[in-house]
């Protein structure tokens, strides 16, 4: 696709709402209000507002999304189109939209447990599944995390793979999570 993951000012086409003191966060939701993003933005909003479900596959890096998974979260995302202030977690305006985060690591199931090394997975997804979101107002699924893929053999991919596959096909009956502290940190 190509998509251009730096948040710039290039971002607004028609002029600054505060052309002395640029804010990013201020000016794309006064650009949003007046059609004034630019169109690569508008395309992927067009996409997001025609899905029942997004989901996010990616690899993971460090903990979260990839740089340019970031930046289409926030470009996209923004104020005015995503949610407002007030308006986000269950008033967000993505409501009613389920979300999945679909994700790789190169570390084994093991690794990501409360007593692995890294930690239980569901503390790293916090930011991703709660603080964005939830916070636009998305319906969370369980992840789906394919875990050490690098170390995996031929069979253990395909196994995977067949569970993905499987999951699709009855994915319309999963409830969501609950994007709670609880979820994350108690269970």
């Amino acid at each position: 696709m190509n998509f251009e993951p730096r948040a710039t000012r290039n971002d607004i086409t028609g002029a600054p709402s505060n052309p002395d003191v640029f804010s990013y966060g201020i000016e794309t939701h006064e650009a949003y209000k007046k059609k004034a993003l630019t169109s690569d933005i508008f395309e992927e909003q067009r996409k997001v507002q025609e899905a029942d479900l997004v989901i996010f596959q990616f690899p993971l890096y460090w903990f979260s999304v990839p740089a340019i998974l970031k930046g289409w979260m926030d470009r996209v995302l923004c104020r005015g189109f995503a949610f407002d202030i007030p308006g986000f977690y269950d008033s967000g305006f993505l409501k009613g939209k389920l979300a999945l985060l679909s994700l790789t690591t190169g570390g084994t199931a093991e690794m990501y447990t409360k007593d692995g090394v890294s930690g239980d997975f569901r503390y790293f997804l916090w930011p991703l599944q709660h603080g964005t979101l939830h916070f636009c107002g998305f319906k969370v699924l369980a992840p789906q995390i394919s875990f050490g893929l690098d170390v995996s053999s031929e069979e253990e991919r395909k196994v995977m793979l067949a569970s993905w596959a499987q999951r699709l096909k009855s994915i319309w009956k999963e409830e969501p999570i609950h994007c709670t502290p609880p979820w994350y940190f108690q269970e």
